[in-house]
């Protein structure tokens, strides 16, 4: 039998990087019109969720905590500009 685990994520705590990318592909998509818009507010709905309990962990270093808080503005804000399109 093999052993996968070289294969699986060291933590189950998304890194910030993985977050960005998800943000910055939801907003591309909605700006190419590629994607509805009330599943773009589903996803970003989402993403601020996690994010919030990411930010509000109190175990989490400052340095960490400062970024995650970067990407929930960033995700409030493409919210806020997906509730002006309707």
């Amino acid at each position: 039998m093999t052993d996968n685990s070289s294969d699986k994520p060291t933590s189950a705590q998304p890194q910030p990087e993985q977050l960005d990318a998800a943000i910055s592909h939801v907003s591309q998509l909605v700006h190419s019109g590629d994607i509805a818009a009330s599943a773009a507010r589903g996803l970003v709905y989402s993403l601020i969720e996690t994010l919030g309990v990411l930010v509000g962990d109190p175990d989490l270093p400052a340095h960490v905590r400062s970024g995650y808080e970067g990407l929930l503005e960033t995700a409030r804000e493409l919210s806020a500009k997906l509730d002006q399109t309707n």
